[in-house]
């Protein structure tokens, strides 16, 4: 028989992290061996169980998860980090990413999306949902941390962020070009650089995703 693998759920909406937790008893292979609601509770859970998973709510009180993330990995290296959460943009993605989670699953899936990523991640591999892969640049072998995977925003240039901040302020190509003192030819040639990176081929849905993504305020 297999040994059964273990987990640290950590997640402070209480009906969330039962939920989840009694779905994960219900595999015989998996144990959860400790629960939190936030980054600190999640780390005392480590330290003390070292757990081979940890699933963690991205966005809870106190201490950033992602900072918790990276003690976790820094005192616990054979503990692997899975991050659960309701958002999906870029800056998560990328700070994930940094922190070297080997997965990303959002809350829109189904708990068994949950159980098939740690069985993933147990196995060596990442686990990222869809619509998290939707987001990110990886190599054609597929996502694995040491391909260098990044979100799409991370992709643009200092320039190019500048660009789109701008143009989710409603500025026309004309205005931020005199604003920032280049060539309106120029700023065309970042704006469409910026399209084809993102892949987002519409103006306002740029500003939308720059708002999203608070790169400037809604």
């Amino acid at each position: 028989m297999s040994r059964s693998i273990s987990i640290v759920i950590a997640d402070d909406h209480k009906l969330v992290l039962e939920a989840l937790q009694h779905r994960l008893e219900d595999d015989g292979e998996l144990r959860v061996v400790g629960t939190a609601e936030d980054g600190r509770g999640a780390i005392e859970q480590v330290d003390r169980q070292r757990p081979d998973i940890v699933v963690m709510d991205i966005d809870m009180p106190g201490l950033s998860s992602f900072e918790a993330a990276r003690i976790i990995r820094e005192r616990s290296p054979e503990t692997q980090v899975i991050f659960l959460s309701a958002f999906c943009n870029d800056r998560y993605i990328e700070a994930a990413l940094h922190v070297e989670a080997a997965g990303y699953v959002t809350k829109k899936e189904s708990l068994q999306s949950v159980v098939d990523a740690i069985r993933a991640v147990r196995a060596g591999q990442c686990y990222f949902s869809p619509e998290v892969r939707a987001r990110m640049v990886v190599e054609a072998s597929g996502v694995t941390l040491e391909e260098d995977a990044r979100s799409r925003l991370a992709t643009l240039t200092p320039r190019e962020l500048q660009i789109l901040r701008y143009i989710a302020r409603g500025l026309s190509r004309k205005e931020i070009a005199a604003t920032i003192e280049l060539s309106l030819k120029t700023v065309e040639c970042h704006c469409a650089n910026l399209m084809s990176k993102l892949d987002i081929h519409d103006r306002v849905e740029l500003a939308r995703f720059a708002i999203r993504e608070e790169l400037v305020e809604p």
